[in-house]
């Protein structure tokens, strides 16, 4: 593992992340992550369709809610050559369980609990909590990113607007 030289924070408190870095232009690597029936879901089994990638600490915390909810809102208006994917280190259960109580429809929660293999390739792990690091990602048909938004402050959301225009960009 090597250590990202971006530095984020959690109500002011410097987090190291480790992995490396994803950057704009880069192909996304092919990580398994699980879905909520445990099953391994591939990231190039999305190519084809652009991805917008949400990652999240965890899907039980008041902006990973906030945020799940608002791009299962934006997804609805993007139509069926857009996926939306949002990753967290929770458990399946739980993100199942969450998605049903919040009545998410539109957004495909995967887990990256078993090795941390997306927070590892997307320079997204926080080290000593294993936890991801919150970012929005938009990535092409052929899998290359072509936004990416790494959020400085962890109790703060996203450009949302900024995210959803680069998806519509590449339809």
């Amino acid at each position: 593992m090597s250590e990202v030289s971006t530095v984020v924070t959690m109500h002011g408190n410097e987090l190291v992340l480790r992995g490396e870095a994803v950057n704009v232009g880069d192909r996304v690597a092919d990580v398994a992550l699980t879905d909520n029936e445990l099953s391994a879901v591939s990231l190039s089994s999305f190519l084809g369709k652009v991805c917008l990638i949400s990652s999240v600490p965890s899907l039980d915390t008041p902006v990973c809610d906030v945020m799940t909810r608002r791009f299962n809102e934006e997804a609805s208006e993007l139509g069926d050559d857009v996926v939306v994917l949002t990753v967290s280190m929770d458990l399946p259960f739980a993100q199942s369980r969450w998605c049903g109580a919040a009545g998410i429809a539109n957004v495909q929660t995967l887990s990256d609990y078993l090795e941390g293999a997306f927070g590892e390739a997307f320079g997204l792990m926080i080290e000593g909590l294993r936890l991801l690091a919150r970012a929005v990602f938009v990535v092409d048909k052929e899998g290359v990113v072509r936004y990416k938004e790494l959020v400085g402050e962890l109790t703060n959301e996203p450009d949302y607007d900024a995210a959803v225009a680069a998806a519509k960009e590449l339809l």
